[in-house]
């Protein structure tokens, strides 16, 4: 098998197309997290109304992931990231275009579907194609895209929205994505590796369900829909505080608000470290800690003491994510790739619930209720954490037995 090493100049091609890839799937996908209270005004609804822009597009998206990597193993990787690319970013300038919320619904829905195409295939490229060694470097690159893009959406599309409007902000995000398009298209080599196999929807079934009957990866499933639950209603309805008085900011500054979001990009590394020296356990129960903390902190009046908690949630949220993503893939004794896209099929899952959701708290309780709905969900986070680590704990008491016996 021919494998991509790292430092020849088809790695680095390799790398800056899913790089692009990242940066396009996710510009797109939050793009119109900060715009929900223009819909909120625009459109006369409510914030929880509002808040379906990004929560149906997640959920469809998630539904579509486990599809998708199905129908790759029979049609290819490339072409269906390539399609997957240029449907979202066309769906995205159409969706500037957007007359009513209902048009608007509708093809932010299509955009979920599409999109599902790059993130559901990524993974199964990258490990066919790069040799095992540089495997680590190309992701991080990825990932860094894809908090690039998430970042770069949200901060864009807010900035623009303030001078020139929502449907500016979200037709620039479908052009510049349009670009990413042509750039991983032309950048990325055809499959070398890539072996066509037959659609067996009964084997995928029967795998997605060997996977619900292990507990602790259930806890993980359900730890990671709390933990983008959280983060989304967090960032969903902050801007609605920012806004409003006593604050009354503009759009462009609140905007700016999600480059807090950059500290994902070094949390996943800090925690690795972490990792390395106090094991999973402990560095989760830290993770979860710190963004409790954070989350109670924005009740503060003062805006410093409510960005400082923001940045101490965004750490805690990201390491938590990194740490149960990659318990799951160590966990799963086998169809590894089938429990990842469980994984991310309740992550996401998770945004559209809780973004949602943080809309209904919002409007009975205001600022207050959704953050008793996300450490509500916190709480939870933490329950299951204890349920892991115990099972964690039973299962290495019952391997050390046997070695005890033999000695």
């Amino acid at each position: 098998m021919r494998y991509i090493q790292q430092g020849t100049p088809l790695f680095r091609k390799t790398s800056f197309a899913f790089f692009a890839a990242g940066f396009n799937t996710f510009a797109i996908l939050y793009c119109v997290q900060p715009l929900m209270p223009e819909f909120t005004k625009e459109f006369h609804i409510n914030p929880a109304a509002a808040s379906l822009s990004l929560s149906i597009t997640t959920l469809v998206l998630a539904i579509s992931m486990l599809i998708f990597g199905s129908l790759s193993e029979v049609w290819g990787r490339k072409p269906i990231m390539v399609i997957s690319m240029l449907a979202s970013s066309v769906f995205c300038i159409l969706t500037a275009f957007s007359s009513n919320f209902h048009l608007l619904l509708g093809l932010r829905t299509i955009e979920g579907i599409s999109l599902a195409g790059l993130p559901s295939i990524a993974m199964a490229y990258l490990g066919e194609e790069i040799e095992p060694k540089s495997l680590g470097a190309a992701m991080g690159l990825y990932i860094c895209g894809n908090s690039i893009g998430a970042v770069f959406g949200r901060v864009f599309s807010g900035m623009v929205s303030d001078y020139f409007g929502w449907h500016m902000a979200i037709g620039g995000i479908g052009i510049i994505s349009l670009a990413a398009t042509v750039i991983f298209w032309n950048s990325l080599p055809p499959s070398q590796n890539f072996k066509a196999r037959q659609l067996e929807l009964g084997k995928l079934g029967k795998s997605l369900i060997d996977h619900l009957k292990d507990p602790g990866l259930v806890c993980l499933f359900i730890m990671g829909f709390l933990l983008l639950g959280s983060n989304v209603a967090i960032f969903n309805y902050i801007t609605y505080v920012l806004l409003g008085k006593p604050y009354s900011l503009s759009q462009t500054f609140v905007s700016w608000i999600f480059l807090i979001m950059i500290i994902g990009m070094f949390s996943s590394v800090w925690t690795g470290r972490w990792v390395d020296h106090h094991g999973r356990q402990k560095t989760l129960f830290i993770c979860l800690l710190l963004a409790f903390i954070g989350v109670c902190l924005t009740l503060d009046a003062h805006l410093p003491v409510k960005i400082v908690g923001l940045g101490l949630f965004t750490y805690g949220f990201f390491g938590s994510h990194s740490i149960a993503s990659s318990w799951v893939g160590q966990r799963a004794m086998k169809n590894r790739a089938q429990a990842s896209s469980l994984y991310l099929f309740l992550y996401y899952t998770g945004s559209s619930v809780g973004g949602t959701l943080g809309g209904m708290f919002w409007s009975a309780y205001g600022w207050e209720g959704v953050v008793c709905m996300i450490l509500g969900f916190l709480i939870i986070g933490f329950i299951l954490w204890a349920f892991v680590t115990q099972i964690v704990q039973s299962s290495k008491k019952v391997t050390s037995v046997p070695k005890s016996i033999a000695e």
